[in-house]
């Protein structure tokens, strides 16, 4: 059984288990190297078509995050036999259009009976083998971006508590339904140090990653860190996501907090996000140049820290 798993039988594989980054990648030329990853959950606001919309998002991106160009698609559908076909209809065309957006296809998929919806997608991706975009490479002096603000995960578990304005709401499935898209093409022509997306273990959790993975330190500026309209009121009002404390225990021993910030400020840089913003490293004249051309997108970016020397942690002042 050891050899099914052993990588180094597979030298097509550049990005596999053992590297353990936002998807897997599978060299095909020298020109040309496959994105292949997977992601699903279940339902972050009451709209079909938002849902759908936001699902696939998240799902893309992942290719997004390792510099890649996404293609093809499969809807992955966990639903139950008495839904309404319209809410059906409307998941699935929320994602079919945002795939279109994102310049790929649905080609078809797969589906379940389940008694709690679950809906995302498998996509596949091109990227050339030496644009490959990982956690690792995050070198000192660089320059820490965030592409999206953060409490998309605060605000819908305050929904789902009755407790988020509707005007927070709809500002975080906005968020949400954003493709990482323009930041990818961003990066496109700069250098490539360290890339990944802001999703289930909050900007600490993944944050480390990066750390762990370049072999660097990060020190975070808190009140550089873009938060959603909100946020901070609902995190004083203790209304986490559970996983914020799963992330706080796993990644919470390699983090060190300024004394000034409460618990309630620290547990938020753990909260989980979905379809969050892409985090980056980048030496700070070529942060530059991805600010200015993602402005000229339309978005905006945010500096929140730099990389420091090793060993591997994090410092939020």
């Amino acid at each position: 059984m050891g050899e099914i798993f052993d990588e180094r039988l597979y030298g097509e594989l550049v990005v596999g288990l053992s590297i353990a980054d936002d998807a897997a990648v599978w060299r095909v030329d020298e020109e040309r190297a496959l994105i292949f990853t997977a992601d699903f959950f279940t339902p972050v606001v009451d709209d079909p078509y938002d849902y759908g919309a936001i699902a696939a998002a998240n799902a893309l991106s992942d290719v997004y995050a390792m510099g890649g160009r996404p293609f093809l698609a499969l809807n992955l559908a966990a639903l139950p036999g008495d839904l309404p076909e319209e809410v059906i209809t409307g998941i699935l065309r929320g994602s079919a259009e945002k795939v279109r957006e994102a310049g790929a296809i649905i080609a078809g998929g797969h589906t379940i009976d389940d008694e709690e919806p679950k809906f995302g997608l498998a996509v596949l991706g091109w990227v050339h083998p030496q644009r490959v975009a990982t956690k690792a490479g995050a070198r000192p002096g660089d320059l820490l971006i965030l592409t999206k603000p953060l409490g998309s995960g605060i605000i819908t578990t305050a929904y789902k508590a009755d407790l988020a304005a509707p005007e927070h709401i709809a500002e975080a499935t906005r968020w949400m339904k954003q493709l990482n898209k323009d930041a990818a093409f961003a990066l496109a022509d700069g250098p490539l140090h360290a890339v990944t997306d802001i999703t289930g273990f909050g900007l600490l959790g993944h944050g480390y990653e990066v750390a762990e993975r370049s072999r660097v330190g990060l020190r975070i500026h808190f009140d550089a860190l873009p938060f959603q309209p909100g946020v901070k009121a609902y995190a004083n009002d203790l209304l986490f996501p559970a996983m914020a404390n799963n992330n706080m225990a796993d990644y919470g021993v390699h983090v060190t907090f300024a004394e000034r910030l409460e618990y309630e400020m620290q547990l938020l840089t753990f909260c989980p996000e979905t379809s969050g913003g892409l985090f980056i490293s980048l030496p700070p004249e070529d942060a530059d140049a991805f600010a200015r051309r993602y402005r000229e997108l339309g978005h905006e970016s945010w500096v929140i820290g730099e990389v420091t020397e090793g060993p591997a942690h994090i410092w939020v002042e």
